[in-house]
């Protein structure tokens, strides 16, 4: 998801992975950073310690780049019976 968004719009992604118990140490929590999993578009936490909805990523993205929020998705009875 993250490199098509980075495709759609003007933006540059950065992707940090660690082992788990370096997000569970007292630096980490120093930092004042989300619990991981966590996703912030700038300074914005869009969702921390879940899943993001490619939805709500794209709409924050959008009103970060002042642009219109993106159409909705059209949820037919395929992409409801597929999960998309």
């Amino acid at each position: 998801m993250m490199p098509r968004l980075g495709q759609k719009y003007d933006i540059e992604i950065e992707t940090f992975s660690q082992p788990i118990a370096a997000y569970q140490t007292d630096e980490y929590f120093e930092m004042d950073l989300p619990t991981a999993p966590a996703v912030m578009v700038g300074e914005e936490i869009v969702v921390e310690g879940a899943d993001v909805d490619e939805t709500q990523l794209e709409g924050v993205i959008c009103r970060r780049l002042g642009l219109p929020p993106p159409e909705p998705r059209k949820t037919g009875f395929w992409a409801r019976l597929f999960g998309r």
